[in-house]
């Protein structure tokens, strides 16, 4: 009797439990998700603490929607020995780019910040896409970088602050669902693209990664100028990003990774199919 109950209920039950586990864990974020993008060394001085501590917004009524702090002169030097050590092998020593890198002129502090920041410079391998990973470099290093090829052109995009007084969830998540979601998926998880490429997650990005990258384009990304999403739009999408995807409230009691119906749709099928198995086992057993 013991043998029959194992083998009718115990091991499809066995099954049962051993898929669900397996899914949990394929569908939990990552451990690159799971850390912080600006985990680096602790970083020293008076701007760097402010831009550090202004990389998730303020609130202060009055102020512009989007503002640009202005990297000190004495971080150039710093930064231009850095730079010849990390990134001109790629990009020329005057940052006017190689084959092997693009030229950096003109394109400004913002984009530069954007690349370190997310760990995607330095790229050890050129003909692939540039993965996020924990940045090589601490905040002071990454300003000062910035602020070395800032002082070769003029130009490009600075590094944001975000003022999120009189911000719009609402207006963000409209906003994101029409120029996003199409790419990273409505839950912001990330998905693949043609010829190998992808968009990556969104689940660890600061307000200043996302509207670096909403104005400077990276990879293949488009390019949103203030023609195409004006400070208060990109304000509120970095609100939604930043207040609903990166911290849901899961109403159910388990986000499932945050992939939307993707997990929880196996998770249907896991205990639906699998508890009707169960009671099919147990109806053929009493006939």
């Amino acid at each position: 009797m013991r043998n029959v109950l194992r083998r009718r209920y115990l091991v499809p039950f066995a099954l049962l439990v051993g898929a669900g586990v397996a899914g949990m864990l394929a569908f939990a974020p990552s451990a690159a998700q799971a850390s912080a993008p600006n985990g680096a060394r602790a970083s020293s001085g008076a701007l760097v603490s402010q831009v550090s501590n202004t990389s998730q917004g303020i609130d202060k009524p009055g102020a512009p929607i989007i503002s640009y702090k202005t990297l000190p002169k004495s971080y150039i030097a710093p930064g231009e020995a850095l730079f010849a050590a990390n990134c001109a092998s790629c990009h020329g020593n005057d940052a006017a780019g190689t084959a092997l890198g693009p030229n950096l002129l003109g394109l400004g502090s913002g984009t530069v910040d954007f690349w370190v920041s997310t760990g995607r410079m330095p790229l050890e391998d050129a003909s692939a896409q540039a993965t996020e990973k924990p940045p090589k470099f601490n905040r002071l290093q990454t300003l000062e970088i910035a602020a070395y090829v800032q002082s070769l052109a003029p130009g490009g995009v600075g590094i944001p602050t975000v003022n999120f007084a009189g911000a719009s969830v609402s207006s963000g998540q409209v906003l994101f669902t029409l120029n996003c979601a199409a790419c990273h998926t409505i839950t912001g998880a990330g998905d693949e693209l043609a010829f190998g490429a992808y968009a990556p997650s969104l689940h660890i990005a600061t307000v200043q990664q996302i509207v670096e990258a909403l104005r400077t384009g990276p990879g293949d990304m488009p390019h949103f100028g203030p023609g195409n999403i004006t400070n208060a739009e990109a304000r509120d999408i970095a609100l939604y990003v930043h207040d609903y995807i990166q911290h849901p409230v899961n109403r159910g009691g388990f986000g499932l990774g945050g992939i939307g119906p993707v997990g929880e749709g196996f998770v249907a099928l896991l205990l639906g199919v699998g508890t009707l198995m169960l009671v099919g086992y147990w109806i053929g057993d009493r006939a």
